[in-house]
């Protein structure tokens, strides 16, 4: 069974910056696209990024593009999620998860993903 573990989460001031990572057990991490998305309270969830099995394509939303990079590490099992100049809204749970089919590139649609984390909670605040 795929597991899923984020970690990297807190409190940061606007303008300052979390790495966030995802530890993958239970299987190969490159045999999976994994995703980040968040929910915030009362908010619909919200696709971050997302990156392909073998790293070389990335999506990231309108709403963090030019400031969160994702990236991956195969050999450590290991995504992460660089969130730079972030902003109150930007507070929110952050969930990993694995989408297990072979595609080209990654999606943001959350109902291909099989496996999720516990989410870690990232807060924006003075």
């Amino acid at each position: 069974q795929l597991q899923l573990v984020e970690s990297g989460g807190g409190l940061v001031q606007p303008g300052g910056s979390l790495r966030l990572s995802c530890v993958v057990s239970g299987s190969r991490l490159d045999r999976y696209a994994i995703g980040w998305f968040r929910q915030a309270p009362g908010k619909d969830q919200e696709g971050v990024s997302c990156i392909s099995s073998s790293g070389g394509s990335t999506w990231d939303g309108d709403s963090v593009k030019d400031r969160f990079t994702i990236s991956r590490d195969n050999a450590k099992n290991t995504v992460y999620l660089q969130m730079n100049s972030l902003k109150s809204e930007d507070t929110a749970v952050y969930y990993c998860a694995a989408d297990p089919l072979k595609r080209v590139g990654c999606t943001s649609t959350p109902e291909y993903y099989d496996y999720w984390g516990q989410g870690t909670q990232v807060t924006v605040s003075s």
